[in-house]
């Protein structure tokens, strides 16, 4: 079973796609979460339900159960609408909240982060990863083509211009063939060699775009191979995250203290690579790398 976690304003929408009809469907008592702000949003769910229950709603038509992982780790039976449902439920919320969320809710898989993320999930189905060689510029370049092939013309290209973010400028790119030579010869036998490792490749940013989403892919293959391990990026706070990696600059320490109690065994779970794809997207909002 294909799940997912949208996020919308740091609020997780968990989804299920349903093989048999061929679709999304998304957890009710998440989007009454973000639309009412309800302390309580299963109990807001439960009146509500009654309430379209009573007036004859088609939105509970289409209201299916599906069992998804709760915040105690267990899988409980939620009730999810389709896409169709979700815009039906979200006219019960008047309001600009309830706008700005329509916005999102159907525009989002249109932009280049939607297609992006639809072929990052893709990666888990095609074999690609299985092929791969750990820790090489190559093996970081195939992952950027798949995931950004046809939406960048330069997609899995090292990049030729200088970038910054955040009044940090990354490796110059007259350099870049050195420096990534230098970083694939680095070694990977531990934890630390693997964070170091990856932490290089942050600094030296090889992509026009799309570095965070590639090389988070990349760093698991690395602890795949050697420790048959990756991260549960579900336990990595996005601000703590991002804090760390700025650090990592200068000191990594921050970083390995958190990643290392992230790690997991469940290296060939579906479910964690598209938690793993869904966080990682969501580290990246409202992140925007300046040319």
């Amino acid at each position: 079973m294909k799940v997912s976690i949208r996020f919308f304003n740091d609020r997780e929408v968990r989804a299920v796609w349903d093989e048999k009809d061929s679709k999304w469907w998304f957890s009710v008592v998440d989007i009454v979460a973000v639309l009412s702000g309800s302390a309580d949003p299963r109990n807001y769910w439960y009146v509500l339900k009654n309430r379209l229950r009573k007036a004859g709603s088609q939105t509970l038509t289409n209201c299916k159960g599906f069992k998804l992982v709760a915040p105690d780790g267990k899988r409980r039976a939620t009730d999810c609408l389709d896409s169709q449902g979700v815009i039906d439920l979200a006219k019960n919320f008047p309001g600009h909240g309830a706008t700005a969320f329509l916005d999102w809710f159907l525009y989002s898989d249109n932009t280049i982060d939607g297609q992006s993320k639809k072929k990052a999930y893709a990666l888990f189905e095609s074999g690609l990863l299985a092929s791969l060689e750990p820790g090489s510029v190559k093996c970081l370049q195939q992952i950027h083509a798949y995931i950004f092939g046809g939406l960048y013309d330069f997609a899995g290209q090292i990049r030729s211009k200088n970038i910054s973010k955040g009044g940090f400028t990354f490796a110059n790119a007259l350099y870049l063939p050195t420096v990534l030579g230098n970083i694939e010869n680095m070694p990977e036998t531990s934890f630390n060699e693997i964070i170091d490792k990856y932490v290089e490749m942050n600094v030296a940013h090889p992509f026009m775009e799309g570095n965070g989403r590639s090389t988070r892919i990349w760093l698991d293959l690395m602890l795949k191979r050697t420790l048959k391990k990756c991260v549960d990026w579900s336990k990595v706070d996005k601000n703590n995250y991002l804090n760390a990696m700025r650090e990592s600059v200068t000191d990594s320490r921050r970083l390995k203290a958190l990643l290392e109690p992230a790690l997991t065994d469940k290296i060939n779970d579906r479910e964690m690579f598209m938690k793993g794809i869904d966080y990682s997207y969501y580290y990246e909002e409202a992140v925007k790398e300046e040319n």
